[in-house]
């Protein structure tokens, strides 16, 4: 198991049960929520910013009427195009349940199992459907939201933003990623500096289709949880 989060049960139980206890304040009514937008770092990083956005889920209509989520998140280990997905995950919580579908198969991608335990902490029933997006058009990003708009699901986008600039360029620069997302400006999503830039175009394109608007949670970079500010990674979670 990667450090990316606790490879024992228990430890692990407790760090999510202590995430998801921060309820944040925010305007959406958690049972209109459609899904989040979480980052994927290592839990002493962005974990409790993921799980402020998790905890809205948490009784949303009773979580276990959550029965399925769909993970989108970018590659980093593989180049494709298109779209990717996992065959088989375990984490310390159990094995997940994965639904069977002819999505083609790449070994592991924390991007997108970093949020896993904290779907199993609030449904060990869910499904989960990992869905690794790699190189797509605006075309295609299209394409792949109606088709899982089909679905009835929670969706998980996963991203970091800015990477590795000095504390006040991040936040400058992580504002104008935020301002983009949240009032989903299509003009400017190039301007996006994010590693899941791809999996954004998708929630763009359902954003659009369905006239959902995201709303921001919390925003931080490493450098607010570490004190290292010369070299820092955005970290931020989202609503829709």
């Amino acid at each position: 198991m990667p450090d990316w989060f606790p490879s024992n049960k228990q430890e692990l139980a407790r760090m999510l049960d202590s995430f998801l206890s921060n309820k944040p304040k925010v305007k959406t009514n958690p049972s209109e929520i459609h899904g989040l937008v979480v980052p994927h770092a290592g839990y002493e990083y962005s974990g409790e910013i993921a799980g402020k956005a998790f905890s809205l889920l948490k009784n949303k209509n009773n979580s276990q009427n959550i029965k399925k989520a769909i993970i989108f998140g970018p590659s980093h280990y593989a180049t494709f195009s298109g779209i990717s997905s996992l065959e088989k995950y375990e984490t310390p919580l159990g094995k997940v349940n994965i639904p069977r579908n002819s999505i083609s198969k790449i070994p592991h991608e924390h991007s997108i199992e970093n949020q896993i335990p904290f779907l199993q902490r609030i449904n060990p029933n869910i499904e989960i459907l990992p869905v690794v997006v790699g190189q797509i058009s605006l075309e295609e990003s299209e394409d792949i939201a109606k088709q899982f708009l089909k679905e009835d699901a929670i969706f998980i986008f996963s991203t970091d933003l800015s990477h590795f600039l000095q504390y006040n360029e991040a936040v400058k620069k992580d504002k104008i990623t935020i301002d983009i997302i949240t009032n989903i400006k299509e003009s400017e999503f190039c301007n996006i500096d994010a590693c899941g830039f791809y999996p954004l175009l998708i929630l763009l394109q359902m954003c659009k289709i369905k006239s959902w608007k995201p709303e921001l949670i919390e925003y931080k970079n490493s450098g607010d949880i570490t004190g290292d500010k010369d070299s820092v990674v955005g970290y931020s979670s989202f609503l829709f």
